[in-house]
């Protein structure tokens, strides 16, 4: 098996940290990973912001790697900058300068809801996410997969690209360039993924449970903590298509990540999802993403217990 873990996290604290900013030559970041398909891209639009999320969100920085499809070298550059609209679907990073786009996408709400919840407390946000992704190699179509011994034909897919952001994100020791080093700890992963492998055969899709299962896993190695925080949320459906449901097997991949949930102590779903009303057959709508932000955000605090 190819897990292509690697030792980088030089800036990273696995253990025994105290949140506190006594000390004035470190910068402590409670540290996040966003990542999935389309509905964790954010089709939300910029303009349907309230104003209480239309600004930028110091102490929350965010480093956003640039998506590409599967066998295109270069993934997950980016840099680290402070946290404002514009994250969303059409976001692009070449690592110098980012590209914001009209759209947002889960990671607004869901840092204004730690901020509440971590008052004073610095948040970093890495995000790397494409859509129409799945887990499973013969679902990917023309989009690309994070089965992560997909070799496809020049051997890079959507696992590699995670790996290359996390890598760029944790190249420096000083993310917000204040002059003191930063000490980043992981706090949780927040995965917004499944409807691409619902969309194929029964067999794909009765396949999901084992590869999230080992995709979270091998995620959390890479932030070196085999119990870190997962939640995932729960996919649905539009019902906006000729036949009425837009992800054939879509039940299966609920099931899935249900069983997922309940049977691994460090993971929590969002269930919200299904309430949700739909910008297109995919998409949620602004108000969606807005709410899905939040309760991912108010489900790892309740997951972490504090």
């Amino acid at each position: 098996m190819n897990t292509r873990i690697f030792l980088f996290l030089l800036s990273i604290c696995v253990s025994g940290v105290v949140f506190s900013q006594t000390d004035s030559q470190v910068d402590t970041f409670r540290l996040f990973y966003l990542g999935g398909q389309s509905n964790m891209d954010g089709y939300g639009f910029n303009k349907a912001l309230p104003d209480s999320l239309n600004k930028s969100f110091q102490p929350t920085w965010i480093f956003h790697g640039n998506s590409l499809p599967d066998n295109q070298p270069g993934g997950g550059e980016g840099f680290w900058a402070p946290l404002k609209p514009g994250h969303g679907a059409g976001f692009a990073s070449d690592g110098e300068k980012n590209r914001l786009s009209d759209r947002f996408g889960v990671e607004l709400s869901f840092a204004q809801a730690l901020q509440r919840l971590y008052p004073g407390e610095k948040i970093a946000l890495i995000k790397y996410s494409r859509g129409g992704t799945s887990i499973d190699s013969l679902a990917a179509g023309d989009f690309g997969c994070w089965e992560p011994d997909y070799r496809g034909r020049q051997g890079i897919n959507q696992y590699d690209h995670f790996l290359a952001t996390v890598r760029h994100a944790l190249a420096g020791e000083d993310i917000n360039d204040d002059g003191r080093k930063d000490c980043l700890i992981p706090q949780g992963i927040i995965w917004m993924q499944g409807e691409s492998d619902a969309a194929f055969t029964e067999a794909i899709a009765r396949r999901y449970h084992d590869h999230l299962k080992r995709l979270m896993d091998l995620m959390r190695a890479t932030l070196r903590r085999d119990d870190l925080p997962v939640v995932i949320g729960k996919i649905s459906d539009s019902w906006n298509d000729k036949d009425g449901k837009v992800w054939e097997h879509g039940d299966l991949i609920q099931y899935a990540q249900e069983k997922f949930a309940r049977e691994d102590a460090c993971a929590a779903i969002v269930r919200t999802t299904r309430y949700y009303n739909y910008s297109d057959p995919w998409h949620y709508d602004s108000e969606g993403y807005i709410d899905l932000g939040g309760e991912f955000a108010r489900a790892i605090y309740r997951l972490k217990g504090q």
